[in-house]
């Protein structure tokens, strides 16, 4: 399973461990990823992503999945999370195109 989040696209770092006596040894620091089960509503159905905590505090902070995912970057978002943008985007076009 890749360590990386499926909204933020963010990854494992790389730094060095410090010893009191100034010796450097690299290590890795990864992401606090997270299953979560998050709820679409203009899809009407949830979807299991791997997130960051640094995500989840987002997409609450912005109202949810669909908006969250209103605002992402194509680039950043995994192919998953692209698919679910798409949908939503989708199902949201179509009562406009109705109305028009």
């Amino acid at each position: 399973m890749s360590r990386v989040c499926e909204l933020t696209g963010k990854g494992p770092m790389t730094g060095n461990n410090v010893s009191h006596a100034n010796n450097k040894t690299r290590r890795r620091f990864l992401p606090n990823l997270n299953d979560v089960t998050l709820q679409s509503e203009a899809l009407g159905r949830s979807f299991k992503l791997r997130i960051s905590a640094a995500a989840l505090r987002t997409v609450d902070h912005r109202g949810g999945l669909d908006a969250f995912l209103a605002k992402a970057k194509d680039a950043e978002l995994s192919a998953k999370a692209l698919k679910i943008k798409k949908d939503i985007a989708k199902t949201s076009d179509a009562p406009a195109a109705l109305e028009a």
